[in-house]
C-alpha cells in the first residue's frame, strides 16, 4: 500500500480556504493566521486556529478530510492497547498529536491532527520501517486516547493539577490570590471547564463550593450533569479567575455579584453572563453561556408549527397592540421574543428595545441595556422611547405596574408592544395584569395575544426507538383524541454516542397561544378568574402546552415523559 507521505499534498492554503468558503474564518482572521505563520515555527497552522479560538477542533479535522481526501476518525476508533513498537517513544507522540491506530505486515495506519506535519511522519516512517497510512483525528480525543493506551490515565483536569501548588492559598491574602488566579495551571482548568461546557452544548455552568470538593454542573438541554472539577483546595482561585474575567471585585464575597465575560473559543465568540452569590463555604457561580451562533431564530424550529404559527403571524402582522410571552425562567420566551424582533425586522420598521440583561445583538434593532442603580428601570427607559417614533417596542418584562401603563399608553397610540411574565399560563398572564392594578377595560383594548410555553427536550433523531404503548397508557392519555384511527406508535430514548447517551439532543417549546377574542374581552369585564378564561379560550379552540406537547410526541419530536415533566394535564 502507498504510503501517505508519498501522495501530494494540498497544503495549507486549500485547507485554509475551504475554512473560509464555509465561513468558519473570517478575511480578517485568515490574514492574521498569514501573519503568525511567518513569525513562529513552534506552532502550526491548526494549532494556532485552535489557540486563538478561530476554529473548533471538529471543524479542523472535517477541512482536513475533505481538502485531503482522508478518513476522519474518533475515539470509538482508538485501540486500547498502544499498537506501536517501542521503538515509537510516548513523548515523541504526544508533541504531535499522533496515535497508533493499527499494525501491519507493512504498513501502520495512525491518526493525526496535522496531515501536513510531513516531518514527523517521516520520523514515523523511519522509526517503524513501514509505510504510514495516515487519518485524522481531533488533538484532545487523540491526546486523552493516549493516556489510556499508555497507562497513564489522567483526565486532563489531573494533568493540570499535577503541576499546581495547593499551598498556603489564604483567601484573606488578596495578593496572593491574584497571582495564584492569573497562574497557567488555574487559567487552563477554568478554560477546559468552559471548553467542556461549549462542546457538550450547555447553557450554564454551575461551580459549587462544600467543605470537602469542589461540584462542577453544566446544563444541558436544560437537565444538570456533573463533571470532573478541579480539587477543593484550588476552590479560591478559580472562583478569583472566574471573577477576575469577568471583571467583578474579587474582595468582595459577603455580596452577590454580576459581570460578564466575551471569549473567543473552539471557533465560537461567546458572551458570558456571570452571577455568584456568598454560600456556606466560598462563592456559588453560576455563568450563562450566550452562543448566538447557536441560537436558531426561525419560528418552526422552536416548536411554533400548524395552527399555532398561523395565529401568531397573523398576530404579529397587527400593527398595533400588546402581545405578551409567558412562563417560568428558562422556558425559551426571550428566545421567542427575538424571533418575533427578526421576523418584524424590515426598513420600514424601527424598534426599539430595554432589556435587562441584552441577551443578543439584533443588526438594525435599537436595544437599550437597563442599568436600575442609575435610575434607568424599564418604566424611565420606556417613557423616552415613546419619544423616539418607533413603530415596535420589546420590553423585556412587565415587573411592575408602571411599566405595564406605559406600555398599554404605547398600544393605545399605535405601537406594537412585545414583553414577557412569567405566569403558569396564557390566561395567567391576563390575571397577573389585574393583579397588578392593570384596568379591565385597557387591558382589553390593547392585548392581542399571551403565548404561553415551556421547553421539552427533543429526541435524537440518531437513536430514537419507535413502540406501541398499551391501551392502558393510550387511555389514561386519552390519544385517540389526536389520532382517531390506525395504530399509534410513540418514541423512546435510548442514547448513542451522537447524543452522549442521553437519548435527548436540543429543545423546543410546547405552547399555547390566546387570542383575545371578543367573548374573552366579555368574561374579562366581568371579573372572570383565570380558570373561566382558559376554559373558554380552549372552547374557542386554543390548544393548551399538554396537548400540544402530546401532539409533538405523537409526531416522535418527543417523549411522553418529557411532556408530563413540565406540564400537567388540563
Amino acid at each position: 500500500m502507498d504510503s501517505a507521505l508519498l501522495k501530494p499534498t494540498p497544503g495549507y492554503q486549500t485547507f485554509l480556504k475551504l475554512l473560509s468558503d464555509q465561513e468558519k474564518l473570517s478575511d480578517p482572521e485568515l490574514k492574521k493566521i498569514e501573519r503568525l505563520r511567518q513569525s513562529t515555527v513552534i506552532e502550526t497552522v491548526p494549532q494556532l486556529l485552535v489557540k486563538l479560538g478561530m476554529c473548533s477542533e471538529a471543524d479542523i479535522a472535517e477541512a482536513f478530510a475533505l481538502t485531503h481526501a482522508l478518513e476522519k476518525v474518533g475515539p470509538d476508533h482508538y485501540p486500547l492497547e498502544a499498537p506501536l513498537p517501542p521503538t515509537v517513544s510516548l513523548r515523541f507522540l504526544k508533541q504531535n498529536h499522533i496515535i497508533g491506530l493499527a499494525d501491519a505486515a507493512d504498513t501502520i495506519e495512525v491518526a493525526v491532527m496535522d496531515p501536513e506535519d510531513h516531518s514527523s511522519l517521516a520520523a514515523l516512517k523511519l522509526a517503524t520501517g513501514k509505510n504510514i497510512v495516515a487519518k485524522v483525528g481531533l488533538q484532545t480525543e487523540i491526546d486523552a486516547a493516549l493516556e489510556a493506551q499508555y497507562g497513564e490515565g489522567k483526565s486532563q483536569m489531573d494533568q493540570v493539577m499535577a503541576n499546581f501548588d495547593t499551598d498556603e492559598i489564604g483567601e484573606e491574602d488578596l495578593a496572593h490570590l491574584k497571582d495564584m488566579a492569573s497562574e497557567a495551571p488555574v487559567i487552563k482548568m477554568v478554560n477546559l471547564i468552559m471548553q467542556r461546557a461549549i462542546e457538550s452544548r450547555a447553557s450554564d455552568i454551575h461551580i459549587e463550593p462544600f467543605e470537602q470538593k469542589l461540584k462542577v454542573r453544566l446544563r444541558i438541554d436544560g437537565v444538570l450533569q456533573d463533571i470532573n472539577a478541579p480539587p477543593v483546595t484550588s476552590t479560591a482561585a478559580v472562583l478569583s479567575r472566574i471573577k477576575i474575567m469577568a471583571k467583578l471585585n474579587i474582595a468582595e464575597r459577603r455580596l452577590p455579584q454580576d459581570g460578564r465575560i466575551k471569549i473567543q473559543m473552539l471557533g465560537k465568540e461567546l458572551d458570558l453572563r456571570v452571577s455568584t452569590i456568598p454560600t456556606l463555604y466560598g462563592e456559588s457561580v453560576v455563568i450563562r453561556l450566550l452562543d448566538k451562533e447557536a441560537t436558531v431564530l426561525d419560528f418552526t424550529s422552536l416548536g411554533f408549527v400548524g395552527q399555532h404559527y398561523r395565529n401568531f403571524i397573523e398576530v404579529l402582522a397587527q400593527p398595533h397592540g400588546i402581545i405578551l410571552i409567558t412562563g417560568p425562567t428558562g422556558s425559551g420566551k426571550s428566545t421567542t421574543l427575538y424571533t418575533a424582533l427578526k421576523q418584524l425586522n424590515t426598513s420600514e420598521r424601527k424598534i426599539i428595545t430595554v432589556e435587562d440583561p441584552v441577551e443578543y445583538q439584533l443588526e438594525g434593532i435599537n436595544q437599550i441595556q437597563a442599568k436600575p442603580q442609575i435610575g434607568l428601570n424599564f418604566a424611565t427607559a420606556l417613557r423616552s422611547i415613546v419619544r423616539q417614533d418607533p413603530d415596535v417596542i420589546m420590553i423585556g418584562e412587565m415587573r411592575d405596574l408602571e411599566t405595564a401603563r406605559i406600555a398599554v399608553q404605547s398600544a393605545l397610540t399605535g405601537h406594537l408592544v412585545l414583553s414577557t411574565l412569567h405566569t403558569n399560563d396564557a390566561a395567567g398572564g391576563i390575571t397577573r395584569l389585574l393583579d397588578m392594578g392593570l384596568e379591565e377595560y385597557l387591558l382589553t383594548s390593547t392585548v392581542n395575544g399571551i403565548v404561553a410555553q415551556r421547553l421539552v427536550r427533543k429526541l435524537c433523531p440518531h437513536c430514537k426507538e419507535r413502540y406501541s404503548p398499551s391501551a392502558a397508557v393510550i387511555n389514561e392519555m386519552h390519544l385517540r383524541r389526536f389520532q382517531p384511527e390506525g395504530a399509534i406508535a410513540l418514541h423512546k430514548a435510548t442514547g448513542c454516542k451522537e447524543c452522549g447517551g442521553l437519548g435527548y439532543r436540543g429543545r423546543m417549546a410546547i405552547l399555547e397561544f390566546l387570542i383575545m377574542t371578543d367573548t374573552i374581552r366579555k368574561i374579562i369585564m366581568t371579573h372572570a378568574d383565570a380558570g373561566e378564561i382558559q376554559r373558554l379560550a380552549i372552547a374557542e379552540g386554543m390548544q393548551t402546552m399538554h396537548d400540544d406537547g402530546v401532539g409533538k410526541a405523537l409526531q416522535g419530536f418527543t417523549t411522553l415523559e418529557e411532556v408530563l415533566r413540565v406540564t400537567t394535564e388540563s
